[in-house]
């Protein structure tokens, strides 16, 4: 039940819906050059997860192979550290107040997905 709530309030006060739509709008773009489809992939990956983050977790997958490592390369040098730290600054203006606490570690939660997407995976708890 608490993770329902804490959901609700991120997607509606926590930027959840604002962080969504930025992922979603990077992922058609990476579609739409059709090089960058993986980029993409990962892209609505984030979406979901910054949509609903309480009750879920990344972890790595290890069959992910040297294909995926190099493609984080790129996307680091690209967005990926500039995610991260748009996260970063968000968590720790979110942990200001003791409300929004919550909120910040959901947006620090977020970083390693944000700085080395491909090869992660999001499940439940």
């Amino acid at each position: 039940m608490m993770r329902l709530i804490l959901n609700v309030l991120w997607f509606i006060f926590g930027s959840g819906f604002l962080l969504a739509i930025g992922y979603g709008l990077a992922a058609l773009i990476c579609f739409a050059l059709v090089v960058t489809i993986p980029f993409g992939v990962a892209a609505l990956r984030l979406a979901r997860y910054s949509l609903w983050p309480f009750g879920r977790t990344i972890v790595s997958r290890p069959e992910a192979g040297l294909p995926s490592g190099v493609a984080n390369i790129l996307w680091v040098v690209l967005a990926g550290w500039w995610l991260a730290l748009a996260h970063i600054l968000a968590g720790i203006a979110q942990c200001v107040t003791i409300i929004g606490i919550p909120f910040g570690v959901a947006n620090f939660k977020l970083v390693p997905a944000a700085f080395w997407p491909l090869g992660r995976e999001i499940v439940e708890l």
